[in-house]
């Protein structure tokens, strides 16, 4: 059984989140918050496997300072980052706090529930239009090749820097492997690359993954 935290400032949100993540089976709420600094309370008390966590609250410690506060406890969660599109900051600032998954509000469901086993196994998870999102990012500003990329090429391409076959992708995806196979294929022609070394080097060289990852 997976233990979960919910942090979020609208009672609502937790109420809607709680209900998905116990229809699962898997899954169980121990814990919920509203800000940042009874987020690091309750996690500290109840010790939850995974920790959903809003970046945007209005009042008290954010979801970002939280973040990195969570992950100096021990044992510490795995976090995933709870956003919008409109929100700041970007996912790579996101990552930089220590979170290991990313999704965006409004996310289906079924997208919701995969992200919590990921995350909860030690793997990142990231949502189709978060991935695109940090390939638009680059700090520098300059321009960077994977801007060509479709947001679900984009998530399927993090997914391959991150070292999964095309099995387990169609897996989390809910894709056939023929469909990903496809996917992989098409980020290759777009980004001029024959192999997944040449696209980890690429990855580097335009900063969408940090050397030593």
């Amino acid at each position: 059984m997976i233990k979960l935290l919910l942090v979020d400032d609208h009672e609502l949100v937790r109420a809607g989140l709680r209900a998905i993540l116990e229809s699962a089976g898997d899954m169980r709420v121990i814990g919920e918050a509203s800000d940042g600094v009874e987020a690091v309370k309750c996690c500290r008390d109840l010790t939850p496997d995974v920790v959903l966590m809003d970046i945007r609250m209005p009042e008290g410690m954010g979801g970002i300072e939280a973040t990195r506060r969570l992950l100096r406890q021990e044992p510490a969660p795995k976090v995933i980052a709870l956003t919008s599109l409109a929100d700041d900051p970007l996912p790579s600032q996101l990552h930089d706090a220590g979170a290991l998954g990313y999704l965006t509000k409004g996310c289906p469901a079924r997208e919701l529930l995969e992200a919590v086993r990921t995350v909860y196994r030690g793997r990142p998870y990231i949502d189709a239009k978060l991935a695109q999102r940090l390939a638009l990012g680059r700090r520098d500003g300059s321009e960077s090749p994977f801007q060509l990329l479709s947001p679900r090429e984009m998530q399927v391409l993090m997914m391959i820097l991150d070292g999964r076959r095309n099995v387990d992708i169609a897996n989390e995806l809910n894709k056939s492997q023929k469909t990903v196979s496809t996917h992989r294929q098409r980020i290759y022609a777009k980004l001029g690359v024959e192999t997944d070394v040449e696209l980890t080097r690429l990855a580097l060289r335009f900063g969408l993954i940090a050397d030593g990852e």
